[in-house]
């Protein structure tokens, strides 16, 4: 069995989404795969092959549970403030230790013989383009295809975003909804509303992987600003605009939606300088630039830069020791290949 889930851009209202402000985001062409065969191990064992990450790992069902256990505990743990996002989980290949079980037991499902669960991606990792919801869909779909499960969009977006949580502390959704939709939609609280795929071409610098995670990011932005309504509200009036340029294919609309929201994020202090300093550059080419993530609040790397309104900026990226990223908007969401 193999499934394919869409990673996902953030065309504006990245970290506002999560204080119910709304967000626009597209799927990508960029995936992750998940293939499941019958075992070859003993009854009962899973194993997990991230081919990404050279990591292979088997496990019983009995391990798989007191794992589970475990992480629940820790994830407790840190809401109440004793433990970092980043201790909640010890390894990547956790996550989908994780996945796997919530969906066997939360389905009632029966292994009568072993699974090898085999994962890959070509989305970049931790660079804000939704890798590891990606990655859990693409788990999930195929195990619930499997087991001969009936599909129900709903219980595949609450076990991922279940998942996402031990990763990113406080998701909000956008990620999820995005992967296992495709397209292009406004999302607010949990609400999807569709848009057209925008028209305005869109290049994404690769910055490097940033030194804070997503969840770490998500934290600190609450520490400082969780209280500034104001501020919240600017971010949901950006987004609004980038919605109504994308219905209008306005490109000047969505240019300058994409500066505002620039100008918020460095506001709220997840654009490292020698980032910004790269935006300031597009921008007096005539373009539009800000990171499409969660950032980061040390360093000096911030994931991917989404680039508007101006040619590939190739000549800039060889000056800051950055990569250009080829996308495009992808219209299907988490499916069955």
């Amino acid at each position: 069995m193999k499934a394919i889930a869409p990673g996902k851009l953030i065309l504006s209202g990245e970290h506002a989404v999560v204080y119910g402000r709304p967000a626009v985001a597209m799927a990508i062409d960029r995936s992750a795969v998940a293939e499941i065969f019958a075992g070859t191990g003993p009854e009962g064992e899973v194993s997990f092959d991230l081919a990404d990450l050279r990591l292979r790992e088997s496990y019983t069902l009995m391990a798989l549970r007191d794992f589970q256990r475990r992480v629940r505990r820790n994830y407790e743990l840190f809401l109440e403030g004793r433990l970092g996002i980043r201790q909640v989980l010890r390894k990547p290949i956790e996550l989908f230790q994780y996945a796997f079980i919530i969906v066997l037991d939360g389905l009632h499902l029966k292994l009568a013989h072993g699974l090898d669960i085999r994962l890959r991606s070509n989305i970049p990792i931790g660079c804000g383009l939704g890798s590891s919801a990606a990655t859990i869909l693409s788990l999930l779909r195929a195990v619930g295809h499997y087991f001969r499960v009936e599909f129900r969009p709903d219980w595949y977006y609450q076990y991922s975003l279940e998942v996402e949580r031990l990763q990113h502390g406080f998701p909000s959704g956008v990620d999820t909804q995005i992967s296992l939709h495709g397209g292009c939609a406004r999302f607010r609280s949990g609400q999807v509303e569709r848009l057209p795929l925008p028209r305005v071409p869109i290049s994404l610098v690769q910055t490097g992987a940033p030194v804070t995670t997503t969840g770490e990011c998500v934290a600190e932005v609450r520490r400082r600003h969780a209280s500034d309504g104001a501020l919240w509200d600017d971010f949901g009036a950006v987004a609004t605009d980038m919605e109504t340029a994308i219905r209008a294919d306005d490109h000047d609309g969505v240019v300058r939606a994409v500066r505002r929201n620039h100008r918020l994020l460095r506001r709220i202090g997840v654009v490292p300088e020698k980032v910004a300093r790269f935006v300031e550059e597009v921008e007096r080419c005539g373009g539009a630039a800000k990171i499409s993530g969660a950032g980061a609040v040390a360093g000096d790397a911030a994931g991917i830069v989404m680039v508007v309104g101006s040619a590939p900026p190739a000549d800039l990226c060889r000056a800051f020791g950055y990569s250009i990223v080829n996308v495009r908007g992808e219209p299907l969401g988490a499916r069955i290949v």
